[in-house]
């Protein structure tokens, strides 16, 4: 895993805008409509290549593939994994429920336009869970080495996303296995499959975990904080099992409290899950810094200080309004940071979450995802100047 060694190198969390015509089929496919599956994986390829570019020209240096060829970050795998099936609607979030006006204008926003949502009529576990064939996680491997080989330009360095066991085992609930903890522990087995896979074809391997701080105001709304922190607990026990052939320095992982413009009044602070997500076997973490609910809470990235084996990538982009950040605004965000860490080497800039975590979903129009990019590159590169001299 890259440090940002002579300036502060930027990043970004993972997905980003898919094209309107491939989201409508991943939209369609997932209401169970009839789609041609080649024109998907056409259109898929055609947009790795394409957001590869974009990506470079916006000036960032640790890109990936957009999570282009996936219709959400983690709703993909019903299609690489045996016992999905069924469905059912998650429990309405503690902050969405708690603001009746909030809830009915997010009602009336989602249902603008074609998407997937990641909550409502999603799948369940009704079967063993299994990886079905390695080919799928390797052909998105290679077209993304060919997107990279055909760019113009190159990345420091690629990384390639996929979701926590965590997520999946909430979201898409259990009932098939006898325990949940079972049911957490055949999902590591089948994700093992994708780390091993990214990390052996030289990518960089980043865990979406946003059910490390998300689930604390869904699933465990009405339990105590304790319970939460030992779900964590658990599900970190059990990535660190999927991980144990894989370096932690080509691992890094993404936690968050949901993308989703709301209140976010209900979230667990920071200080209370961060011992436990500290004890992932990953070489970095990626945390948001930039929302108004937990901006404050830079300066409890301190607990890295401790230990220079850790890098943090820093969430200094709000990814869920169109204001452009200023670029200044950004390196201010950047250096401090770097002051709680103690080491501008140890930090990364990027963005929060992602731009379109399930397609269609994004709350950022595609031309102001790229200003917003922009203005994080400028404001690493003012930063470096600061920081580095």
């Amino acid at each position: 895993m890259l440090r940002s060694e002579n300036r502060i190198l930027t990043t970004h969390t993972g997905s980003l805008p898919r094209p309107p015509r491939l989201t409508a089929l991943y939209a369609a496919r997932a209401a169970g409509k009839p789609v041609d599956e080649a024109e998907i994986a056409r259109l898929g390829r055609a947009a790795v290549d394409d957001i590869v570019r974009k990506q470079l020209a916006a000036g960032i240096d640790i890109g990936n593939n957009g999570e282009q060829q996936r219709e959400a970050f983690f709703l993909y795998v019903r299609h690489r994994m045996s016992g999905f099936g069924g469905g059912w609607s998650r429990r309405v979030f503690a902050d969405v429920a708690r603001y009746p006006g909030y809830r009915a204008w997010k009602s009336a926003h989602d249902s603008i336009g074609a998407s997937v949502s990641n909550a409502e009529q999603v799948p369940e576990a009704v079967g063993e869970v299994r990886y079905l064939d390695r080919a799928a996680i390797a052909a998105e491997c290679d077209d993304f080495a060919a997107a990279l080989a055909a760019a113009p330009g190159r990345f420091a360095e690629p990384f390639l996303t996929a979701p926590s066991p965590g997520i999946i085992a909430t979201a898409l609930r259990n009932r098939w296995y006898d325990t949940d903890a079972a049911y957490l522990a055949a999902l590591g087995a089948a994700l093992r499959v994708e780390y091993e896979a990214i990390v052996a074809h030289g990518f960089l391997l980043q865990i979406d975990a946003p059910d490390l701080a998300l689930e604390r105001h869904v699933t465990f709304q009405d339990r105590p904080v304790g319970d939460f922190v030992a779900f964590v607990e658990k599900v970190v026990a059990t990535i660190n099992d999927a991980l144990v052939d894989i370096p932690p320095d080509r691992v890094r992982l993404h936690a968050c409290w949901g993308n989703y413009e709301g209140p976010h009044d209900c979230d667990v602070a920071l200080p209370e899950i961060l011992p436990a997500i500290r004890e992932a076997r990953v070489g970095g973490f990626v945390l948001p810094v930039a929302n108004p609910r937990h901006a404050h809470e830079t300066k409890c990235l301190s607990a890295f200080a401790a230990d220079p084996s850790k890098i943090v990538v820093a969430g200094v982009i709000d990814v869920l309004t169109h204001f452009v950040e200023h670029p200044e605004v950004v390196a201010d965000r950047i250096e401090g940071v770097a002051r709680a860490v103690g080491d501008p080497h140890r930090v990364i800039a990027g963005t929060d979450c992602g731009f379109d975590t399930s397609a269609g979903r994004g709350r950022v129009a595609e031309d102001v995802v790229w200003a917003k990019l922009a203005a994080l590159a400028e404001g690493a590169r003012i930063a470096s100047r600061r920081l580095f001299g």
